[in-house]
């Protein structure tokens, strides 16, 4: 079992505690970690703060050409990396090596490319003999907390841009998924990012408590709970931190009467599947045009059931284990909770056997709007069939939630289509495809779904300041 350390200053060290990391296709010890307490977050914070003017200063070249070794570090360990995001947080291989592992080095060298284009303006004042002129400034000490459901690869949404833009960076996984991270570290160190950049801290809730109250924090990007969300906002707002937040959703997907029944059961089981349902963005609540319910439950039921379950390492496996039992019991309470409002169980339903954390991927039919089930996020590998007959209706009643992440909308009719993404309140549509972000286009939501947007060029107003110059030669 593999022992690590908090990274600071350029130092890797101890912390003042310690927790255990397990497989949660096994719930075998994985590594014991450092926990670290309210005094190494502010040596963290203080070695980033000492660590800003240089890099700051740092020509863009220069910072552009760290982020692309970097890349082709994470390239080269890739193997090493996808086995150990697979065994801490349970994903199956494939997903770690074609999602996880090169969507990390895509990141960074897209934002690689951005380092060298952080251009501003010259501007016609109404003031005579007077030039007036601005430029983007870096936002200064960034916490960056990612989730457990792709800790890697949601890091290097964070960190990336802000490494760019000239920040320097105090970095917190999940608890529950800390390992690539703290490999993601290992290979900064071998790219030779100056020390106190790039600074880690692991821990719990109150390790990340400790940093986000941290008066010597400019910003926090965070990804997670609504709930925590909010206290996030709460606890910075003494200080009035800039904060970007990629929260909860509840996303709904439109599979009109035109639609393509079979690639909207293809693509429902990949956009709601994908990692057993552990996705901020998941597939999770199915409007299917009355005329057409049947035909696709029927088909989402038989495809779902059949598949596999099983460690993500063996080459077999379709979904991999929810990431902790207690995370199970979340699961399972909602899918309990399902059939006792009266919603049809079509498949699934319960835990499966044996060690791990698995539980069946589930799909209920006859769901009404009110049910738990279609208004609440279950962050698991469960499926709800709603039916619709009038369009106007099926806006209204897709709207009504207090998330706004994502949708999708399966249509063959582009006037349909445009009309119900045009329609839909969320920060992203997908129509005839699974969700796939990508590092050149803007991620975020509206409402409960979180504040601002990560990726794409938005991610450059997320970790820059405007800065205006006024310069009278008269």
């Amino acid at each position: 079992m593999r022992a690590t350390n908090l990274y600071i200053g350029g130092q890797w060290t101890a912390g003042a505690g310690e927790f255990t990391t397990t497989d949660p296709a096994t719930d075998e010890p994985l590594a014991v970690c450092a926990d670290a307490s309210a005094s190494d977050v502010d040596a963290a914070v203080t070695a980033a703060r000492e660590a800003l003017p240089g890099w700051a200063a740092t020509p863009a070249t220069e910072r552009a050409a760290l982020l692309w070794r970097l890349a082709d570090l994470i390239e080269a360990d890739a193997e090493k990396l996808a086995e150990l995001e697979t065994r801490d947080q349970g994903q199956p291989l494939g997903v770690a090596r074609a999602v996880t592992v090169t969507g990390t080095a895509e990141h960074f060298r897209y934002f690689a490319g951005w380092a060298t284009k952080l251009d501003g303006a010259v501007r016609s004042v109404s003031f005579p003999n007077t030039l007036q002129f601005d430029r983007r400034v870096p936002v200064g000490v960034c916490a960056l907390i990612a989730p457990w459901n792709f800790p890697l690869m949601i890091m290097a949404w964070k960190l990336a841009p802000a490494l760019a833009c000239g920040n320097t960076t105090v970095i917190k996984p999940a608890e529950q998924t800390p390992l690539t991270t703290v490999r993601l570290v290992e290979l900064c160190v071998e790219a030779g990012f100056p020390p106190g950049v790039v600074n880690l801290v692991t821990g719990g809730p109150e390790t990340g408590k400790a940093l986000v109250r941290h008066p010597g924090v400019d910003k926090v990007s965070f990804t997670g709970s609504t709930s925590v969300g909010r206290d996030i906002v709460a606890a910075s707002a003494a200080d009035l931190k800039r904060v970007t937040l990629e929260l909860g959703g509840k996303t709904p997907t439109v599979i009109a009467r035109d639609a393509d029944i079979d690639a909207a059961v293809q693509g429902t089981v990949a956009g709601g599947l994908l990692n057993s349902g552990q996705v901020c963005a998941a597939y999770a609540r199915l409007y299917v045009d009355k005329a057409r319910q049947d035909e696709f439950a029927t088909k989402l039921s038989t495809a779902v059931s059949g598949l596999r379950l099983g460690a993500g390492l063996h080459p077999d496996t379709d979904l991999g284990p929810l990431v902790s039992a207690e995370h199970r019991e979340r699961v399972d309470g909602f899918v309990r909770g399902a059939v006792a409002e009266g919603a049809d169980l079509l498949t699934g339903g319960a835990p499966a056997d044996g060690p791990g954390h698995f539980y069946r991927p589930t799909v209920f039919g006859a769901v009404q709007d009110r049910m738990t089930i279609a208004r609440e996020e279950v962050f698991g590998p469960v499926l709800a069939v709603l039916d619709y007959d009038d369009e106007d209706e099926l806006l209204s009643r897709v709207n009504d939630s207090p998330y706004g992440l994502a949708a999708s909308v399966w249509s063959n009719d582009l006037r349909t289509a445009h009309r119900l993404a045009d329609g839909i309140r969320a920060g992203a549509v997908f129509v005839n495809m699974p969700c796939v972000p990508d590092a050149a286009a803007p991620w975020g939501g509206f409402r409960s779904s979180g504040w601002g947007r990560e990726m794409g060029p938005y991610a450059i107003d997320a970790y820059t300041e405007i800065k205006g110059v006024w310069m009278h030669h008269g």
